[in-house]
């Protein structure tokens, strides 16, 4: 029998010696054994999976952290960088606020200064640009926000510096126009004075300067006549601020001079005390001096010519003027005698708290206020009507309403307009005159309208 060759079994005992190797390996290693450095299999030990998770959860954190770390410092240096952006856009704003002071006024070397420190800051807006998109973040970034506050607050500073200087010069500016506006002020005040002085001494009468008795006509009349009811509101204005000043009833004093009256507005009330002060001042108007002399006026002064002379000579004069130099003319005796009966003593005590007004005109002295001032110029106005009323021939005559009378749009005109305005106004409801305001005047042929209050009660 034949021997067998061991160099024909080795090779293939070997091969599969290796492929059973292999399926072992895989076997073990699945079942947790782990062969060691002499090819000894052992069993790995309970516990090295988590052993495992737990080495890989620290790589991973590890790793975590240090991306945290980056990011952290990436947005640092970014929040850094838009510091710095800021701090160089107020820098620009600092310089162009510098260039538009330096143009006005004009300095060259100021706008040049501006124009090149402008022209730097935009270059590192540019540079800052370029290292925002490169991300190219080569600075402290602690250095360089501190840096940049401080040059934020170094330009705002500036800014504010340069907005102080032009609030200045536009505060000098402002002071320049009113003193300019001050001059042409005092400059009007002069000229208003000048007109005020002349008006004083004549008010609009001045018109009448070359006035004869052969040229009189009834405008020159209607001219007076408006000068004079002028003159008697002013004079009622003042009346009724100082009824307020004394806390008087103004509703009870306006019904005591006209009652049962329905006002259209809760204004027209003050109608009532121009009614009461019109028919005090133009009480016996139609007689010659207001009957200053009763009936015993002499011939002669009742001429034309004499009422004529007696209102040049007055118009051409201040009120205070005449009776410091006439006080006991005829008109100085009217005045006095017209103001003991409009001001009650009662009033006069009520406004001023004494009777020395009252004594000082009883006693032909000159009170120094302005109610008797306003007073007494009204009374000037009355009389130069009164006067320039007798210069006529035949003289002018005077005319009331009675209470009650229907509208004539030929004798009268309303001074409220309200009256025709009202929806219940009809045939039956028509507004009849309640009081008359300002009086009518005849002029030989000419009706100078008197004016009236309509009321709101119906006809009987």
């Amino acid at each position: 029998m034949e021997a067998v060759r061991p160099s024909a079994v080795t090779p293939s005992k070997s091969k599969w010696a290796r492929a059973l190797s292999k399926v072992l390996q895989r076997h073990a290693t699945a079942a947790g054994v782990v062969p060691d450095d002499d090819g000894v299999h052992k069993v790995k030990p309970k516990g090295t999976e988590e052993w495992n998770d737990s080495k890989t959860t620290k790589r991973l954190s590890q790793k975590f952290d240090r991306l945290h770390h980056e990011e952290l410092e990436t947005k640092v240096a970014l929040e850094a960088l838009i510091a710095k952006i800021f701090a160089t856009v107020s820098a620009v704003k600092a310089g162009y606020a510098q260039l538009q002071h330096a143009q006005s006024p004009y300095d060259a070397e100021g706008i040049q200064g501006a124009d090149q420190l402008i022209v730097s800051d935009l270059k590192k807006l540019s540079e800052l640009k370029q290292c925002f998109l490169k991300k190219q973040y080569d600075f402290s970034p602690e250095q360089a926000m501190a840096l940049a506050e401080i040059q934020e607050l170094k330009s705002l500073s500036t800014t504010f510096k340069i907005m102080g200087k032009k609030l200045e010069s536009q505060t000098r500016l402002k002071e320049s126009e009113i003193i300019f506006l001050k001059e042409k002020l005092d400059e009007s005040n002069k000229q208003n004075r000048l007109l005020e002085k002349r008006l004083n001494q004549s008010g609009q009468l001045f018109v009448l300067d070359n006035l004869h008795l052969s040229t009189l006509n009834p405008t020159h009349f209607i001219t007076v006549l408006r000068q004079t009811v002028k003159s008697i509101r002013g004079f009622i204005r003042l009346m009724i601020d100082e009824m307020k000043l004394a806390d008087w009833d103004i509703n009870a004093a306006a019904s005591s001079i006209q009652s049962g009256v329905m006002y259209w507005k809760e204004d027209d009330k003050c109608f009532a005390f121009e009614s009461f002060i019109c028919r005090e001042m133009f009480k016996a108007f139609h007689l010659p001096y207001f009957s200053l002399f009763g009936s015993s006026v002499p011939q002669g002064k009742k001429h034309p010519q004499v009422f004529f002379d007696r209102f040049m000579e007055l118009k051409s004069m201040k009120v205070k003027e005449y009776l410091e130099i006439k006080p006991k003319s005829t008109f100085a005796k009217f005045c006095r005698n017209k103001y003991l009966q409009v001001v009650h003593p009662k009033m006069e005590s009520s406004f001023f708290g004494n009777l020395n007004t009252r004594d000082m005109v009883s006693s032909y002295q000159l009170p120094d206020t302005t109610f008797f001032a306003l007073f007494a110029e009204m009374a000037r106005r009355v009389w130069l009507l009164h006067c320039l009323a007798f210069a006529f021939q035949p003289e002018a005559s005077i005319f009331q309403i009675t209470k009650g009378c229907r509208f004539s749009e030929v004798y009268m005109e309303s001074v409220a307009d309200e009256a025709f305005l009202s929806a219940d106004i009809g045939p039956e409801s028509e507004p009849r005159v309640a009081f008359t305001v300002i009086p009518g005047f005849r002029v030989g042929k000419t009706v100078i309208k008197c004016q009236v209050y309509l009321s709101q009660s119906k006809s009987r």
